[in-house]
């Protein structure tokens, strides 16, 4: 577990973008029941930990994708994250709809697309892997060369891994599940003997209080 994902993991449970509730649960848009909610929009709310993120994603990608030319967004939640990332590494910006609009030019990708580009995918969060490989999808028939991708936070699901690995799409993260639980345990947001709640959520997450 390196400090700058022990950082991150410790400002959004600061800040309330990731909450912690193992003897309740809250229930996702999927319909499955979660002892965790993630919204990272929160982070754009608090100048020091939005400056955190965007700082760390360009670190992020300076180290690993050295070659990238554009940065995307995944619609909604990464739009704003990826322009600050654009803007702080001087690169172009566009970013991807999860569906093409109905009228005007009926585009998916929204900006200036280059065949060939070289892109890097920002998104802000990764559970399944569908959505976020559906937009790695959409700017390959637009012609992009996706690099791989980076998000703020993962789940860290087998389903995910799974996912990524047969799409052939390459995942860097600033953040995780095990180092979030260890940070919850660290600053008192949950206590040891909610672990294994956790942990057992974590390893089927379908069928979690069913």
């Amino acid at each position: 577990m390196n400090d700058s994902a022990k950082q991150i993991a410790g400002s959004l449970l600061q800040i309330k973008a990731i909450k912690l509730n193992p003897t309740n649960h809250f229930t996702w848009a999927s319909g499955w029941y979660s002892p965790i909610y993630c919204d990272n929009r929160k982070i754009l709310s608090y100048p020091a930990v939005r400056k955190q993120v965007y700082e760390a994603f360009a670190a992020l990608i300076a180290e690993k994708y050295p070659q990238a030319e554009v940065l995307a967004g995944v619609a909604t939640g990464a739009i704003a994250h990826g322009a600050l990332v654009a803007e702080k590494m001087g690169k172009p910006f566009i970013y991807v709809r999860s569906a093409p609009k109905s009228h005007g030019l009926t585009n998916q990708v929204e900006g200036e697309v280059k065949p060939g580009a070289k892109v890097v995918v920002i998104e802000d969060l990764v559970s399944t892997g569908g959505s976020s490989l559906s937009a790695v999808e959409a700017l390959q028939k637009a012609g992009c060369e996706v690099l791989g991708m980076v998000a703020i936070f993962t789940y860290g699901f087998p389903a995910a891994e799974k996912n990524f690995a047969e799409a052939g799409v390459r995942l860097d993260t600033l953040s995780n599940y095990n180092t979030m639980i260890e940070m919850a345990i660290e600053q008192g947001y949950v206590h040891a003997d909610e672990l294994e709640t956790l942990k057992e959520w974590r390893r089927d997450p379908a069928s979690w209080k069913k």
